[in-house]
Formats: C-alpha cells, structure tokens, sequence
C-alpha cells in the first residue's frame, strides 16, 4: 500500500453496476476527487438521474445503458469511453446479483447460469476489453467488487459465494499477471452492508438472523468511501470491516470448527417443503 495517495483529478472512471449501491455512492466520492465518469448499468433512467445530479454538483458524468452480459453492450461500453477520453484509468468491474436460499431452491436459470455470468464471466469480459488500453499506456488499475463471500463460504449463499471465489481467484491470477506491466489489481471483500442487494437478502429469515448476530451495520457510503481509499492508495485487497479478517482466518487454520457450526445452523434452520 502507498503511503502517499496518488492524485486522481482528471482520472477517466468506468464503473458498472453504478445505477445504486457501492456503484452509485463510489461515484459521488470519485467525483469529489475530480474524476471523470463513465457509468454504466442496466436501469438507465436511474444511470441519466445520477449522471445530471452530479453535472449539477460540478461533476463531469455520463450514462451508458448496458447489460452487463451483453457482449455487443460490453463493447459499446468501452468504445464510448475510449472515443470521449482516450483512455481508462481505473475500472471499477461493481455489476452483480445475489440469490439467498437454500440450494436445493435455486433455479437453473437465473440462480445459476445468470448469477454465474454477472458476478464472474461479465466481470472478466469487461476486464479483458479494457486491458489492452491500458496495456498501451502502461498504466491503469483494477477494482475488481468481490465479498467476504470469496474468502468464506456460509450456508444459503452456494451459487453467490461459487461466483465470488471465482472471483477472487481471477483478481489474485490476473494481478500477478499484469503487475509487471504497470497494472494494478485490487480485490474488495466488504461484509454485509446496508445497500439495495442487502435489504433483497435480509428478508431471508435463516441468512437475516446470521446479519444480526454479526451485527455489521456498513453503510453502503462507507463501503464506497474506502474503495476510492484504495483507488487512491493502491493495495492487493481490502476486508472490511477489519475483524472479518479474523473470521476469515479460522475459517482456514480451523475448517473443522467451522464447518460444525455450519453444521448446527443448517439442522436448526433448515426446512425442508
């Protein structure tokens, strides 16, 4: 990690899944720093809203519609970046969905195929069109949204942590891949938070009274706070809040310990229809 941030006025930002949550409040803060934006998501009267809202503020901002496993929209995406700025220099790869339930209960479809494509194959997609811009400036770095989810896998989250750990592993291999070339990659793992996804998956009652035992209570601004942190401060990952680097530790050297609880917590609230 740098001591001293790096400046990121006039830094050209694409972010996906910018429309709510960490996408939507890590544009404020990227803003606030001077950056241009490029946001793209699915909802574009939400993108069109947030865009004016912070051209109203002094920000510079605009709005690509875009599903995320479109590969013609993928392109497009990039091209309108590129022939506004002549460069990206930070991706923010944030787009992503969730499914709580237990597994027996996911759907082929959406829970599975879906879930799979957004969280992981769309995120390498828009990487792998970005890379080579920044191959040729050798420069530029990549956020990559991940979860606690990547780092430990709990009951009723199967296909989202699945996804995650790809995930994970596609940070850690490609950042080992292009560091040499001026390239930095960051993965963030943030625990349960306070967004839209969040509020979807809090009506679980077996995967709620896990939040609540846990007792994170992260806004979704904080969470975004410390992404443009490390934006800023480029760093291998980041684990917030920090303690789930604790969690996340015996869930390593103590699999056995976590697994029985896994165990005990399955039986008691598992019903099966």
């Amino acid at each position: 990690m740098n001591l001293f941030p790096i400046s990121l006025k006039d830094k050209v930002v694409l972010i996906t899944g910018a429309s709510s949550g960490f996408g939507e409040d890590a544009a404020w803060f990227f803003a606030a720093e001077g950056c241009k934006l490029v946001l793209a998501a699915r909802r574009i009267d939400r993108l069109q809203a947030l865009a004016a809202r912070l051209q109203d503020e002094g920000g510079e901002a605009i709005a690509v519609p875009v599903d995320i496993v479109n590969a013609d929209d993928v392109d497009n995406m990039v091209k309108t970046a590129i022939d506004l700025y002549g460069r990206i220099d930070i991706l923010f790869n944030n787009a992503g969905i969730g499914r709580v339930d237990w597994f027996e209960k996911h759907s082929d479809q959406r829970d599975l195929d879906m879930l799979v494509r957004v969280n992981l194959i769309s995120m390498m997609q828009v990487t792998r069109k970005v890379l080579p811009y920044m191959f040729e400036r050798r420069e530029g770095h990549i956020i990559n949204m991940i979860s606690v989810a990547g780092l430990i896998s709990p009951p009723l989250i199967t296909s989202y942590s699945a996804s995650k750990a790809g995930s994970r592993a596609f940070t850690d291999s490609l950042r080992r891949e292009v560091a040499p070339f001026g390239i930095k990659v960051s993965g963030i793992y943030p625990g349960p938070a306070t967004t839209e996804f969040g509020s979807h998956v809090g009506k679980n009652k077996a995967y709620g009274s896990i939040r609540s035992k846990l007792r994170v209570h992260m806004t979704s601004e904080y969470v975004a706070k410390r992404i443009v942190d490390v934006a800023k401060r480029p760093r291998r990952s980041l684990v917030i809040p920090w303690w789930f680097r604790i969690v996340t530790a015996i869930d390593t050297l103590f699999p056995v310990l976590v697994d029985w609880i896994s165990y005990a917590f399955s039986k008691r609230k598992h019903k099966l229809d």
